[in-house]
């Protein structure tokens, strides 16, 4: 069960939240479980709703004003148990990342989030929107990297990458900013940290043509799969949709390099981009 987060000098509103609802659960002599009893819910769902993982919904910042008694206090104040810092269609998401079991990502065009360095996810949002001003470019890249914080823990959550080549060669940011990106993901894959393969281009037509999926397991909840297009995404549970993504990421799983070829594959492209970053520092220095 989440241990309550101690707050640092600047908690979001979502912590301060979560911090109210502990106080107000113990000031009524109850425990998480207790409360989740009443809410229909486990106790280490209201752990993850005190430590701000969770997103407090409607229901049960209802019931937990009933039970609590504290006086429409969480309902009016939801908004801010709401707030965060990602698109409406991908918070969700990032949620059900600090909670998984495991993660499995498919990567047709880009380096997943999760993964990506700061000069990488810089690169990839001035892309994105070229005229965005640069605390909005910083914010964002900030929220991106607070993603990469779940493998701070070094058992959970599994995690599986398996990219296209297209990934690897494409010069995101530049040579320099490839080159750093390759070698952090290869660092994780050395960490024993993540599993990551390579889809070869001379593999063709294969299973993942339909574009970028997601696949997420827990410990006591249905898997979800999230699939994602311009400017929307969706989180699915139907069982048959995630039998069709788990499927796909086996045949595509089969079609990669093994892990240790992709391994080898992404460290040579990181050499090739540090030459490449070199030569180009040699020209600019003669001229």
């Amino acid at each position: 069960m989440p241990q309550p987060k101690r707050l640092d000098p600047s908690p979001s509103p979502r912590e301060l939240y979560g911090a109210e609802l502990r106080h107000q659960r113990e000031g009524a002599g109850l425990s998480q479980e207790d409360l989740g009893a009443r809410m229909f819910v486990s106790g280490s769902f209201v752990g993850q709703l005190e430590a701000g993982i969770r997103r407090m919904q409607p229901e049960y910042a209802h019931l937990a004003d009933e039970i609590l008694q504290t006086d429409g206090f969480f309902v009016r104040n939801l908004a801010g148990a709401m707030t965060s810092p990602y698109e409406h269609h991908f918070a969700d998401v990032v949620e059900f990342e600090g909670l998984a079991r495991s993660i499995k990502d498919w990567a047709p065009d880009l380096v997943p989030g999760l993964l990506q360095t700061e000069a990488y996810t810089r690169a990839v949002i001035r892309a994105y929107d070229t005229v965005v001003a640069d605390d909005v470019v910083e914010g964002r890249m900030a929220s991106r990297q607070a993603r990469a914080r779940i493998f701070d823990d070094p058992a959970r959550p599994r995690y599986w990458v398996i990219l296209d080549e297209v990934v690897v060669r494409r010069p995101v940011g530049g040579p320099h900013a490839m080159a750093e990106q390759l070698r952090h993901i290869a660092g994780l894959v050395h960490r024993h940290r993540i599993i990551a393969q390579v889809l070869p281009l001379s593999e063709g037509a294969h299973a993942g043509l339909d574009g970028l999926f997601k696949l997420m397991t827990f410990e006591d909840a249905p898997p979800l799969a999230y699939v994602q297009g311009a400017e929307t995404g969706r989180l699915l549970d139907d069982p048959a949709v995630v039998t069709r993504c788990t499927l796909t990421y086996d045949l595509l799983g089969a079609a990669a390099l093994s892990p240790a070829a992709s391994l080898a594959l992404v460290e040579q492209a990181a050499e090739e981009y540090e030459h490449a970053y070199g030569a180009r520092s040699e020209d600019r220095d003669l001229a």
